[in-house]
């Protein structure tokens, strides 16, 4: 039994550009997920040549004959009629090799990338097998977008296992930090996955300067996922101050005398490390401030950074969003990229063989 459960061809639309054409619409429907293709019938051309020779012989089902549609269109020829009995026959084409019991089609490389089968959601297409994973340019790119999604989680469930032990909740904050490490766990496996499939890419000749790119961005990913281990297993401790006691903790409570203050400030010791050039010393803010009152003024200065933090960091999310838009765009535009690629690659390949049929008439 295949993962894929079932493939329909249900309709078709008409498209101007580059030239007018027909597109077919596919959906796949699998044990989780269903999701649909375009794709032209000159694509279940190619689909078919490579699958014969990959394979050695024809798919279980003919292809359904290539017609010229601008010749036959007429009066007496009803073009709809034409392109609905074409897709029945690409219906039962597609249909044919998911349920033969020969299996060397359905597991050609070509036709799950035809399919635009995702890696880490289907596997492979037949239960039991053991080789790796396969990707397409594209299915690439999502798996990649999915990683960084699942890393932004990753530091979403430290910072809330942070803020949970600040509040003291130790039961709650052990449970954000164990889920925030099996996510690590399942995001390490499915970059080395990643990475793999891209050496795979590369060996397909894929052009060095776009594996160049996605090599650093599984560096990256790498890199995201070592800094995330080490915040995982290390326990954050409180770095914020206790919160001062009330005015009533200091009713009874004497104030120490000048001298010891004096004596607190003018550090014995040497002094390390000093933020500027002078000693601590007393201003004219801190001077008629018991001890009450600085511990006040404390906290008011640390409220008033909390403000200028929670500024700073509304500004940060913003250039981050600004950041993934612009690496959302930058994929969609890398992947149409390849597909420009792919089309002259096709177009070369059909130009050298009609030189070489041309040759032969010469």
């Amino acid at each position: 039994m295949t993962a894929i459960q079932a493939v329909y061809v249900r309709g078709h639309e008409e498209r101007p550009d580059p030239k007018p054409h027909i597109v077919y619409r596919i959906e796949i429907q699998a044990h989780v997920r269903s999701w649909q293709m375009w794709r032209r019938y000159s694509e279940f051309v190619e689909l078919h040549t490579e699958l014969t020779k990959s394979t050695g012989s024809s798919p279980p089902a003919p292809l359904p004959p290539k017609n010229s549609l601008a010749i036959l269109r007429g009066p007496f020829r009803d073009s709809s009629s034409m392109t609905e009995e074409r897709r029945a026959g690409l219906e039962t084409y597609l249909r044919a090799i998911i349920s033969a019991k020969d299996d060397k089609w359905r597991e050609c490389y070509a036709f799950r990338d035809f399919l635009g089968v995702p890696v880490g959601r289907l596997g492979t297409m037949a239960e039991g097998s053991t080789s790796s994973k396969q990707f397409s340019s594209s299915s690439w790119l999502d798996e990649h977008l999915e990683l960084q999604a699942k890393i932004r989680d990753i530091r979403a469930d430290i910072n809330k296992r942070d803020a949970l032990s600040d509040r003291g909740d130790v039961s709650a904050s052990h449970t954000a930090n164990v889920q925030a490490k099996k996510k690590l766990a399942e995001t390490l496996s499915r970059v080395r996955t990643l990475k793999q499939g891209l050496q795979e890419l590369g060996m397909a000749a894929m052009a060095q300067g776009e594996l160049q790119r996605r090599t650093d961005m599984v560096a990256r990913l790498q890199d995201d996922c070592e800094k995330l281990g080490k915040m995982v297993t290390v326990t954050r401790q409180a770095s914020r101050p206790t919160a001062a006691p009330s005015s009533q903790g200091f009713t009874n409570v004497a104030i120490a005398p000048e001298s010891d203050r004096a004596a607190l400030l003018s550090l014995s010791k040497p002094v390390t490390r000093v933020f500027g050039a002078k000693k601590p010393q007393e201003t004219e803010v801190t001077r008629p401030l018991d001890d009450q009152g600085l511990v006040q003024l404390q906290n008011a200065q640390m409220e008033q950074q909390d403000g200028q933090l929670a500024t700073l960091t509304h500004i940060l999310q913003r250039q981050r969003h600004l950041g993934e838009a612009i690496g959302a765009e930058l994929a969609v535009h890398n992947e149409l990229l390849d597909e420009l690629n792919n089309d002259v690659e096709l177009v070369g390949g059909k130009l050298s063989s009609a030189k070489k049929q041309l040759n032969r008439l010469g």
